[in-house]
């Protein structure tokens, strides 16, 4: 069994530990194993040893940052350092493929950390953590496009919202405050309330000179893999 019931809520056991453990293993090798560039007959079929190291390097940087608060809101919710860019940011170099199965790793990460201490069922985890997470690898649709880093990271904060959204209405109305002022809308505002400060001060961050400087070198990197 990988969880414990206690009160009519879940809690995830050591071996349910384990099997998420196994499962972001068993996708990194699933990254190894997608369609990379034809470059050549040798490496056709795999994709190149620097494209997964950067991708691993990029969820474990998201993962980090994740931990770093900015913000915390009345309701619930944080504002972090920058944490979805890097998973989106490895979507828009290597494309939807690599970018969602990035952003799956970083979902099972987030369940990690604060997901397995309280489950109310299999649809309220797959809506809170797999799916809106997971979501996070559309901005890899935007690859090569105009502006595209921009437009694909606002896209997929606000899929992730979405998914988030459809759990609170699902799951988390009977968590409402009783005094919420539009009850009607609570997991909508709940869960953008904290998404869009972010997606702002992200999309302020990568316009930046310096920072737009780097991308751009990073991103010509990328190609070269």
């Amino acid at each position: 069994m990988f969880w414990n019931a206690e009160d009519g809520y879940y809690v995830l056991n050591e071996n349910g530990y384990a099997a998420l453990v196994v499962i972001a293993i068993l996708v990194m090798i699933l990254i190894d194993v997608l369609r990379g560039r034809k470059k050549d007959a040798a490496s056709k079929g795999k994709l190149p040893v620097t494209t997964i190291t950067f991708a691993g390097a990029s969820i474990a940087l998201a993962y980090v940052l994740s931990f770093i608060k900015l913000y915390h809101l009345p309701w619930g919710g944080s504002v972090t350092l920058l944490s979805m860019f890097f998973v989106v940011f490895v979507g828009y170099l290597f494309g939807p493929g690599v970018g969602f199965a990035a952003a799956f790793v970083y979902s099972i990460l987030q369940f990690i950390q604060g997901g397995g201490s309280y489950m109310l069922s299999p649809l309220q985890v797959m809506c809170d953590y797999f799916l809106a997470f997971t979501a996070l690898g559309v901005g890899g649709f935007f690859k090569g496009k105009k502006n595209g880093l921009i437009i694909g990271y606002i896209f997929a904060v606000l899929c992730r919202g979405a998914f988030h959204a459809i759990g609170g209405y699902l799951f988390w109305m009977d968590y409402m405050p009783e005094d919420f002022f539009a009850p009607a809308v609570y997991p909508i505002l709940y869960n953008y309330a904290y998404l869009i400060p972010e997606m702002i001060l992200t999309v302020i961050v990568i316009i930046l000179p310096p920072v737009k400087k780097a991308i751009d070198r990073v991103r010509t990197m990328a190609d070269q893999m």
